[in-house]
């Protein structure tokens, strides 16, 4: 008798742990299928999981901060070893990238709107001058910096950079310690904070929107015209941007050795340089390449820029037999570690009759 019912015991103990996974399938099916009624045989809800993987980012409320703290003398290290090659010792940037700080006073601070975003003093928009959420920040630094190496910082690394750049632009004092308990009254102290507005379809999709979808049926527009204009200061800074464009598409940057058009281009392309006509009377030879293929935007005859100098690189490689073969070889698949972590893109688009030659200019000096 005590076996039978041990046996009982038994079946209905299998009975249910049975029914405990019918029940949990059912409630992952559910879950998974839940809204197939108003879309039937159309995809399935994400789980939980899924949802997580994609909810990356910080919001202005901070929801989705994690927690964390940083110095700004931990950033100030960070920020030399790992920011500064692009961005400058104190954010100021080199002549390739918009600076991140400057343009914002004390006053700002006080107010939440930056003054000389409306007098037009500043020659630059920083990013402190425009940047209203320090979520933001902190966001973007976490997600996408360094450069060469996204998601490598960790969130208290990302405090401490935040809080050395606001110190930068004197947000916080120079002993400040940012992190998730704090960044709160951090946000009640950015210079554009007061700046930004709601009011439209991207906060509040019951709002009106900022834009008009509807289509023209009758009387319609058949050409639009739209053109931007360099400011004096800007406009041959680098040399002729008609000249620097690759082989793509039917049309050219605008030629800045010759004075602002009068008028936007027509319809048929008029007023602008075309491809094969531009890159035809470009001028010849490794200096003109160099430009053409914008080497340029990452190096200077005699000082560093994103990479190093012509000057830097000859001294380098002076004396050595196999410098052309190296050099060749790394213009054209790429590569970092030599000159910093900064990498430098292949440029495999180059023939090896012009990266020869690009190479053997830049080896002797760019003489």
């Amino acid at each position: 008798m005590l076996f039978r019912s041990f046996k009982l015991d038994k079946l209905f103990a299998r009975l249910g742990l049975l029914t405990l996974v019918a029940l949990s399938a059912h409630v992952v099916y559910a879950q998974s299928t839940q809204g197939s009624a108003k879309f039937p045989g159309v995809g399935r809800n994400a789980t939980p999981a899924e949802v997580a993987a994609w909810d990356i980012d910080v919001r202005p409320d901070f929801k989705g901060l994690p927690k964390g703290s940083g110095s700004v003398d931990q950033g100030q290290t960070i920020w030399e070893s790992k920011c500064a090659s692009c961005h400058g010792i104190f954010g100021e940037s080199n002549e390739i990238f918009t600076p991140i700080t400057g343009g914002t006073t004390k006053d700002d601070v006080k107010t939440g709107r930056v003054a000389s975003l409306a007098d037009m003093k500043q020659p630059q928009r920083t990013t402190l001058m425009k940047v209203p959420t320090v979520s933001t920040l902190w966001d973007y630094i976490y997600r996408a910096m360094p450069w060469n190496a996204p998601r490598s910082l960790t969130p208290d690394e990302t405090y401490a950079l935040v809080a050395f750049i606001l110190s930068i632009g004197e947000v916080v004092p120079d002993d400040f310690v940012l992190s998730n308990t704090n960044i709160a009254q951090v946000q009640a102290k950015m210079p554009n904070r007061n700046g930004m507005t709601r009011k439209h379809g991207f906060w509040n999709v019951k709002d009106k929107p900022d834009v008009n979808g509807s289509s023209c049926m009758n009387n319609c527009v058949t050409f639009v015209q739209i053109g931007s204009t360099l400011p004096d200061f800007a406009r041959d800074a680098h040399g002729n941007i008609a000249d620097q464009n690759r082989l793509y598409g039917p049309y050219r940057g605008a030629d800045t050795t010759k004075p602002p058009i009068a008028k936007l281009p027509g319809a048929s392309g008029e007023g602008l340089a075309h491809a094969k006509d531009t890159h035809a009377n470009a001028a010849k030879g490794p200096a003109a390449l160099f430009k053409n293929e914008n080497c340029s935007a990452c190096h200077a005859p005699n000082a560093k820029l994103v990479g190093p100098s012509i000057a830097d690189i000859s001294a380098k490689y002076q004396g050595q037999s196999d410098a052309v073969d190296k050099l060749m070889n790394k213009v054209k698949n790429g590569g970092s570690g030599v000159w910093g972590s900064i990498p430098m893109p292949p440029q495999a688009q180059l023939s090896d009759e012009d990266r020869k030659t690009l190479v053997v200019w830049v080896l002797s000096g760019g003489k």
